[in-house]
């Protein structure tokens, strides 16, 4: 059975081998380029670092995400062309009368589908991901973001997850609706939906959040996307200690005694510094609440997610294993 399945996938593993063997020679030949850059920017001169680093970011973020972005793609194209033909081709073709009339169970035939399959869905992903996250380790240190969407998204083990999920959620459905075209579209757009909700609804709640009271100091600004001070008091927006991942979008600055920081606080001291409002701010005690997830959980949560697809890809393997033998009886 394993070498009939084998027989049957040999081409689709010859083309992904190949794709696989093209990307490895371009990402390697990326990553030693972004190593010696690299060296440049820790041995920049400090009248020439702020155009050093700027170069080195604009020159390497474009490829890579488009890099992270067809690893995304990856599993998504696994569910379609590898999970959902594998019943409906047998189905369209007529060929499933044959096949599950032998000897050999349907419940046995689908199983070692699933798991020579499965284990080829995540060996691509993962040798994929390995190149990937070799090649962007230089450039994720200097932006220092592996919580970002993308970044967390197509480095180290998560991907695993996603092509052994997207391949059976696939096979699942293509068992299910028993048209491959039909299959191939319901595969993609589950597939996404999950992709959309699982970063933007989920992950930030795989572990409790912790909340700390941050001192307003001189660099808070250059930590922030902005910095406003209106009728309403003074709010940071988009505030981020290096490595965590931030879930405070806007934070209202108070005074020590909790109270807000007003307009009127702020524009005493624009009058009464002469070094500027935000050194005079510096200097009032001030402070605000930030949540966020610290930089150590990034493994954690590696983990937590990959635990959590492979939990929902063995209840749909179950359910398909159930639905089988339901069409059987």
């Amino acid at each position: 059975m394993i070498w009939l399945t084998w027989r049957q996938f040999r081409t689709q593993a010859r083309v992904a081998a190949a794709a696989l063997a093209a990307i490895a020679v371009y990402l390697v030949y990326l990553g030693s380029r972004i190593r010696d850059d690299y060296k440049g920017v820790l041995g920049c001169r400090p009248s020439d670092c702020g155009t050093t680093r700027h170069n080195f970011d604009e020159s390497y973020t474009g490829p890579l995400v488009i890099a992270g972005l067809l690893l995304l793609a990856a599993p998504a194209l696994i569910g379609m062309f590898w999970g959902a033909p594998l019943i409906t081709r047998e189905v369209e073709e007529r060929t499933d009368r044959l096949v599950w009339n032998q000897s050999l169970t349907r419940t046995r035939w689908l199983v070692t589908k699933l798991v020579v399959l499965a284990l080829v869905s995540a060996a691509v992903t993962g040798l994929f991901s390995l190149l990937l996250t070799w090649n962007a380790s230089r450039y994720d240190q200097f932006i220092g973001n592996r919580f970002g969407a993308l970044n967390f998204a197509s480095r180290n083990v998560v991907p695993l997850g996603y092509a052994v999920f997207a391949f059976v959620l696939g096979t699942v459905i293509g068992l299910v609706v028993r048209r491959t075209l039909v299959a191939m579209a319901l595969t993609l757009a589950v597939f996404a939906v999950v992709q959309l909700l699982v970063p933007t609804l989920v992950r930030e709640h795989l572990m409790t959040p912790v909340t700390a009271t941050v001192a307003f100091d001189e660099d808070t600004p250059s930590r922030s996307d902005l910095l406003a001070v209106n009728d309403r008091g003074a709010t940071i927006i988009g505030y981020t200690m290096a490595g965590t991942w931030s879930l405070t979008d806007e934070a209202k600055v108070l005074n020590a005694d909790g109270t807000p920081y007003t307009s009127q606080q702020a524009t005493a001291c624009d009058k009464s510094s002469p070094t500027g409002g935000v050194a005079c701010m510096a200097r009032q005690n001030l402070h605000f609440s930030y949540t966020y997830q610290p930089a150590d959980r990034y493994w954690p949560f590696q983990w937590i997610e990959l635990c959590m697809y492979l939990a929902v890809t063995l209840l749909l393997a179950a359910f398909g294993l159930w639905w089988i033998r339901r069409r059987s009886g």
